[in-house]
């Protein structure tokens, strides 16, 4: 396995082997942004998750493996893999890329309920503070529903048709932000909409399931505008890799763009199809359990009448 150490983003000089599947285990890089960030939030998740079971308390397996698995195991994979050795050389490939950092991580992150577990873990005093971040102004702003979708179907819009995308392929800080701005995004969107943690913005799940739904059209609109444009998204970056070693394996860059824009639609339809089942099934689970609640107290309100029947005789 060939591993590298990444320090900037891959210019035409760079030589990469042609693509294939096999690269995306073989070409592994250590960027330092993403494998900080990675470390130090699936440990502390960790660590929350210990102190609980030291004490007794019961925290689900299921959101430990979908916080530190899939949520930042995709989040490193998606950064340091083949996926970042490739993501400045074939647009297809960081259309990948795109989707899990914007989509796959933010709802395995919300999955795992990691204010949940903080505000049973933390000492007080940080307890308290957190709870004064929760409950802030910003912090109701920032997780507003029809804020959040306009965010979310704005940024791609403002990335790939503004100079921001090419400026993420020649500039190694850029490209990072860009990496973390699309995790912190998606999250914005996805975490109140799936309802695990105690955080402002939650609405009923009629509204989740209508919001969730308008992303749909917006993804296959962006997808199909990629596919149809003649102009090359980075401007002359793809066509200058052509110039350098690796111009023999590339595809042309418009057949490649056009990949990627069927991609996005595709790969994004299909999330949001998925995340509309989620819901629609905690839709389900939930109001069984109101059901359970209502007859229990109706159970309650029988057996009182009941016995003071029998009580008046």
């Amino acid at each position: 396995m060939l591993v590298h150490a990444v320090t900037a983003a891959a210019g035409p000089d760079e030589v990469l082997p042609p693509f294939g599947l096999g690269r995306l285990f073989s070409e592994w890089g250590l960027a330092p942004i993403p494998f900080l960030v990675t470390v130090w939030a699936g440990g502390l998740y960790l660590v929350g998750v210990w102190s609980l079971h030291r004490r007794g308390d019961h925290w689900p397996v299921g959101r430990t493996i979908s916080f530190v698995v899939i949520g930042m195991g995709s989040f490193y994979v998606a950064t340091s893999s083949g996926l970042a050795a490739y993501d400045t050389v074939l647009v297809s490939v960081h259309m990948v890329q795109h989707m899990v950092l914007s989509m796959v991580v933010p709802l395995a992150l919300a999955l795992g309920a990691p204010v949940t577990l903080a505000l049973r873990t933390l000492p007080k005093v940080l307890r308290r503070w957190l709870l004064a971040v929760l409950h802030s102004r910003v912090v109701k702003v920032l997780s507003f529903p029809p804020l959040t979708l306009l965010l979310y179907v704005v940024s791609p819009w403002a990335l790939y048709f503004s100079g921001w995308y090419e400026a993420s392929l020649r500039s190694a800080y850029v490209h990072e932000m860009m990496h973390l701005h699309l995790v912190l995004v998606g999250a914005l969107f996805f975490w109140p909409l799936m309802g695990v943690d105690p955080i402002p913005g939650r609405v009923a799940y009629p509204f989740r399931l209508l919001i969730v739904t308008l992303t749909l059209p917006f993804h296959a609109f962006l997808g199909l505008t990629i596919m149809g444009q003649s102009e090359l998204l980075g401007g002359d970056w793809y066509p200058s890799l052509h110039d350098g070693p690796m111009g023999a394996w590339l595809p042309d860059p418009h057949d490649d763009q056009h990949l990627a824009g069927g991609i996005l639609w595709g790969s994004g339809d299909l999330i949001g199809i998925g995340f509309i089942g989620v819901l629609f099934a905690q839709w389900v689970r939930q109001s069984m359990k109101e059901g359970e609640r209502e007859d229990r107290r109706l159970d309650r309100l029988e057996a009182n009448a009941a016995r003071a029947r029998r009580e008046e005789r």
